[in-house]
């Protein structure tokens, strides 16, 4: 029997699912960490805007918006309220969006 016949059959994606995939609720962080000391204000703020921005991304495409132009501020809030975050700026908002048009 070839090898392959002995693989089992994969998960349906979002792309095959006959419905959408739902996102893993609840959803845990990982342990954080104390930031480093010393820097500038700005430093930490852009900081905790890059990672709420990848933590968006990363809800968004598992929800499966896949392109820039799907992620407007509306679904981008509405997502963030889902994963339990503060809605994000406009500046954060282009930031997720940068993220996904660079993910391709």
């Amino acid at each position: 029997m070839p090898a392959a016949a002995l693989k089992p059959k994969p998960l349906p994606t979002q792309s095959t699912a006959k419905r959408s995939v739902q996102l893993d609720l609840p959803y845990v962080p990982v342990e954080k960490r104390p930031l480093p000391p010393g820097r500038p204000r700005e430093w930490y703020v852009t900081h905790n805007r890059r990672l709420k921005a990848m933590r968006l991304a990363i809800a968004l495409l598992d929800l499966g918006v896949y392109m820039p132009n799907q992620a407007r501020n509306e679904k981008i809030r509405s997502t963030a309220a889902l994963i339990g975050v503060h809605a994000p700026s406009d500046t954060t908002c282009h930031m997720v969006r940068a993220l996904l048009r660079y993910s391709r």
